[in-house]
C-alpha cells in the first residue's frame, strides 16, 4: 500500500462566502472560538479539492482517509454521497474506487452544529470544526489488509508477559483472498529479529514466544518492539503492515495503587487537552512533540488524554516516552437521549484503533455525565453497555470513569467499571483544599477493595499577582499555594492509583468569562500559546522530576509594597540558599521541596537561589502603592472589588455560604435571599425542573450542598447557569442581595446560650 499525504491546495468555504483556499489540518474556530462569548461559529462548511488520476499509482483500490473532522462529515464525489461519519475524533475511510474518474471532484461537508445525538453537546471546551488533522489517500492493491475495518493498520497485536518470557497474540484483517495466499510474520527487536513464522493467510493469526523479554517499563525504559507482517503470493509481496508494540504487565490495587511489571509506580501526572492560539486544534507534529516534552520536563509519568480521541502520533510519542496513558471518549456533562449509538461507535472507534498502544492502560467511559442527574435509568443502562463493550473489545485493560464532586459515592453509576476517580475542586470553585484529601481517605474507607484515583483537581492563575493569595483570586500566587497543598495531600496517599491536574496547559472554552479574560480556561499550568510555565509547574517538578533544578516563584510579580515579602523556592535538590544582592539569607532543607523565605525588600532586589550546582535568579523592586497592574479586572457585567461594600463585622457576597448559614441570622437571611432569586427567575428554573423531570434524573442535593457551603455567594451567583443557561444574575441583582448581607452580623451563637 502506498500513503499519498492530501493536505495541500484545499478550497474551503463558509455558508454563503466564496471558496479561498485553506492548507490542512484546519478549522474554521481558530478565532472566533477563543474569543469568549459563546458565540463562534456553529454549522456547515466544506471542502473542495479536485483529484486527477494522474497523481495515483497504478493499484486496484483508492481510500480517502480522515484523521479527524469535527464533529460530523459528508464525503461527495462527482455529486455523489460517498459517505458519512459521526464523531469528530477518530480516523475513518471512504471507498473511492469505482467512483473515480479521470478528474474527481470531492467535496467535504463538515458540521460542528448543536445536536442531540453525537458527542461532545456541552463541556467546558470550544468545538472547533473543521480537517484538523492529516488527510491521505490511500492506494492499495485487491488483496490487501482490510481498509474497512475501523480505520485500523489491520494488525491487532496482543502481549501477555509471563515470568520472563512473554506471550504475543497476532491476528490480522485481510480483504480480497483467494486462498493461495502466505503470511510472513516477523517480530523485531530494533534490527534483530527475535521471532518469526509463515503461515497461510487465511488462518489469519498466530503466536509467538519471546524469551528474557524486554519489558516495556514507562518513563525509566519505554521499550518497543516492531511486528512486520508480509501478505505474499509465492514470494510476490502483496501487501505489508509495520506496527509497534510494547510487553508490560499492570495491576490496579485498591491499596497499593498503580503496579507496572509488579513494582509500585505511583501515576502523577497532568490531564491534557490539545488546542492553540488560533490554531485550535489543527496541530503539527512538532506542536505534539513540545507539549510531551512539557509534560515530560515536569516529571509527570502519566496523561489523561481528556475529552475525546488524541491524534495517533501524540499515542505514538507516549509510547516512545513511556507515559501512561488515561484514553476516553467525548461522553461528556449531558447525557443525550438520541446519543447511545454514537457513544459506542466512538469507543469501539477509540479501542480498535488504539489496541496495539502499551501506554494506553484504562478506558474512560464518561466525564461529569451526571452533572443533570445521577439516577437516569437510560444513562445507566449507556454505562452498563459502555462497560461490557470495552470488556468484549478489550479484556487486557480497565475501564473507569471522571466522577463529578456532587455524585456520592454509594450511586449505582460509580460503581459501574473497574476503577473510578472523581473529579475535585476543593480549595477552588468550593470548599477548602483539606477537603480533598479527606474525601479520598472517605471513599477507601468505606470502599477499600474499589481503587480510587483523583482524575481532575486544580485552580485559575494568569498573570495577576497578589503577597496575600485568596481562593477565588486568580493569582499565580494562590495557584502555587493550591497545588502545594494538594500535592502533599494526595502524593503521600499510596492508594491513589493515578492523580491528574487539570490542566497541563490552558485551553480555550468560548463560553467562559473569568479571571479577566474571556474565552479561556486557565487551570494550565502552562499558558495556552506554552511560552510561560507557571510557578506551580515547577511544584510538581520539584516532586517528579530527577533532572537537577532549582526556581524561584513570583518572577512576574516584581513590585511590592511590603517591607519583608516571602518568596518562595522549588527544588529538587536537599537544600537551597538563596542570596539578596549577594548577601545570603540563609540556607533550607524541606522535605516537601517547598522552600521558604522572608526577604528583606529595600530598593531594587537581585534575588540569587543556589541549590548543587543549579541557580535561578529573579528580582523584585519596593513600591510605595500598589500596582494595579498586578489585580485582576473584570469587565462587562462583572462586580469588581471595589464595588461590593463589605463592613467591618458584616457578611458580604464575599463570604462562604457555610459561614453565613452558621450564623444566627444567616440562615432565614440567605432563604429570602434563595426564594428572591426563585422568583425572578421562576420561568428559567421551572423549565430546568422539567427538564430534570423528563430525563428522570435525581439530583444528589446533599452533594451539591455540601459542596456548595464552601463557595462564596459571588462565585455561586456567578455559577447559577449550570441550571439553565438563561439563568443569568446580573450586576445590580448581585449588589442588591449584597445589601442584603451587610445587614446580618458575623458572630456565632454560643452553645450555652442556647438553653
Amino acid at each position: 500500500m502506498k500513503t499519498i499525504i492530501w493536505n495541500k491546495e484545499w478550497q474551503f468555504a463558509k455558508p454563503g462566502e466564496n471558496w479561498i483556499a485553506v492548507d490542512l489540518p484546519h478549522t474554521w474556530n481558530g478565532t472566533d472560538g477563543q474569543d469568549g462569548g459563546n458565540d463562534y461559529f456553529r454549522g456547515t462548511c466544506q471542502y473542495r479539492k479536485i483529484l486527477h488520476k494522474t497523481e495515483l499509482p497504478e493499484c486496484d483500490a483508492v481510500y480517502l482517509q480522515f484523521e479527524g473532522a469535527n464533529s460530523s462529515a459528508e464525503v461527495f464525489v462527482n455529486g455523489n454521497r460517498a459517505a458519512h461519519h459521526d464523531g469528530g475524533y477518530s480516523t475513518w475511510r471512504v471507498d473511492l474506487t469505482p467512483l473515480l474518474t479521470e478528474d474527481t471532484e470531492i467535496i467535504v461537508s463538515v458540521d460542528n452544529a448543536p445536536n442531540d445525538r453525537v458527542y461532545p453537546q456541552q463541556a467546558d471546551f470550544t468545538f472547533y470544526g473543521g480537517l484538523y488533522r492529516t488527510v491521505s489517500l490511500l492506494c492499495a492493491g485487491a488483496r490487501r489488509f482490510d481498509l474497512d475495518y475501523w480505520g485500523t493498520p489491520g494488525v491487532k497485536v496482543t502481549p501477555v508477559v509471563e515470568g520472563s518470557d512473554a506471550e504475543i497474540s497476532a491476528e490480522v484483517f485481510l480483504t480480497g483472498l483467494t486462498g493461495k495466499e502466505t503470511l510472513r510474520w516477523r517480530i523485531l527487536d530494533g534490527d534483530t529479529t527475535v521471532a518469526e513464522t509463515v503461515t497461510a493467510a487465511t488462518e489469519r493469526s498466530t503466536a509467538f514466544v519471546i524469551s528474557n523479554v524486554h519489558l516495556w517499563n514507562g518513563r525509566k525504559d519505554p521499550h518497543l518492539y516492531t511486528m512486520k507482517v508480509e501478505l505474499l503470493d509465492g514470494e510476490t509481496l502483496l501487501d505489508e503492515r509495520i506496527v509497534r508494540f510494547g510487553c508490560r504487565s499492570f495491576e490496579i490495587d485498591p491499596e497499593k495503587g498503580f503496579l507496572l511489571n509488579g513494582q509500585p509506580y505511583p501515576l502523577r501526572g497532568v490531564s491534557r487537552h490539545q488546542d492553540r492560539p488560533e490554531k485550535g486544534n489543527a496541530l503539527s507534529a512538532s506542536d505534539h512533540e513540545e507539549d510531551i516534552d512539557l509534560i515530560c520536563q515536569m516529571g509527570a509519568n502519566t496523561i489523561r488524554l481528556a475529552h475525546y480521541q488524541h491524534d495517533q502520533y501524540f499515542y505514538d510519542l507516549c509510547d516512545q516516552r513511556g507515559l501512561v496513558i488515561w484514553a476516553e471518549i467525548p461522553y461528556i456533562s449531558r447525557h443525550l437521549a438520541g446519543g447511545r449509538e454514537n457513544t459506542m461507535q466512538q469507543m469501539r472507534e477509540l479501542i480498535i484503533q488504539n489496541y496495539n498502544h502499551p501506554c494506553i492502560v484504562v478506558w474512560g467511559l464518561s466525564n461529569e455525565i451526571t452533572m443533570g442527574g445521577v439516577s437516569d435509568p437510560v444513562l445507566l443502562e449507556n454505562h452498563h453497555a459502555l462497560n461490557d463493550l470495552c470488556h468484549q473489545l478489550d479484556p487486557t485493560r480497565k475501564n473507569t470513569l471522571a466522577v463529578v464532586t456532587m455524585c456520592g459515592i454509594d450511586e449505582e453509576y460509580v460503581h459501574i467499571p473497574d476503577v473510578v476517580a472523581y473529579n475535585h475542586y476543593f480549595g477552588w470553585y468550593g470548599g477548602t483544599t483539606d477537603q480533598n484529601g479527606k474525601f479520598m481517605d472517605e471513599f477507601h474507607k468505606k470502599y477499600p477493595n474499589i481503587p480510587i484515583g483523583m482524575s481532575e483537581y486544580g485552580c485559575e492563575a494568569l498573570n495577576w499577582h497578589s503577597s496575600h493569595p485568596a481562593q477565588g483570586d486568580y493569582t499565580e500566587e494562590y495557584q502555587a499555594v493550591y497545588h502545594e497543598e494538594l500535592i502533599k495531600q494526595l502524593f503521600t496517599r499510596p492508594f491513589i492509583w493515578g492523580t491528574w491536574v487539570w490542566n497541563m496547559f490552558d485551553f480555550a472554552a468560548d463560553a467562559r468569562s473569568e479571571g479577566g479574560q474571556d474565552g479561556m480556561n486557565h487551570k494550565g499550568l502552562v499558558t495556552f500559546d506554552r511560552k510561560y510555565k507557571k510557578d506551580a509547574f515547577y511544584a510538581y517538578r520539584a516532586w517528579l522530576s530527577d533532572e537537577p533544578f532549582v526556581h524561584i516563584s513570583g518572577k512576574r510579580y516584581v513590585d511590592r509594597v511590603e517591607d519583608v515579602t516571602k518568596i518562595t523556592v522549588y527544588s529538587n535538590q536537599p537544600q537551597v540558599e538563596l542570596f539578596a544582592n549577594g548577601q545570603s539569607l540563609g540556607t533550607q532543607t524541606a522535605e516537601d521541596h517547598f522552600f521558604k523565605f522572608d526577604v528583606p525588600n529595600q530598593g531594587e532586589t537581585i534575588l540569587t537561589a543556589r541549590a548543587g550546582s543549579c541557580t535561578d535568579e529573579s528580582r523584585i523592586r519596593k513600591v510605595d502603592v500598589f500596582n494595579e497592574a498586578y489585580r485582576m479586572k473584570e469587565s462587562g457585567d462583572v462586580l469588581n472589588w471595589f464595588e461590593i461594600d463589605t463592613p467591618e463585622g458584616y457578611f458580604s457576597i464575599n463570604d462562604k455560604i457555610g459561614d453565613i448559614l452558621a450564623a444566627p441570622q444567616g440562615s432565614r437571611a440567605f432563604k429570602r435571599i434563595l426564594l428572591g432569586i426563585a422568583w425572578r427567575h421562576r420561568r428559567e428554573l421551572l423549565a430546568a425542573k422539567k427538564k430534570q423531570q423528563k430525563n428522570k434524573s435525581r439530583s444528589n442535593n446533599k452533594g451539591i450542598m455540601e459542596f456548595a457551603s464552601g463557595f462564596t455567594v459571588k462565585r455561586a451567583l456567578s455559577m447559577l447557569s449550570i441550571l439553565g443557561p438563561a439563568i443569568h444574575v446580573g450586576k445590580e441583582e448581585t449588589l442588591k442581595i449584597n445589601r442584603q448581607l451587610n445587614r446580618v452580623k458575623k458572630y456565632k451563637i454560643p452553645i450555652g446560650n442556647l438553653f
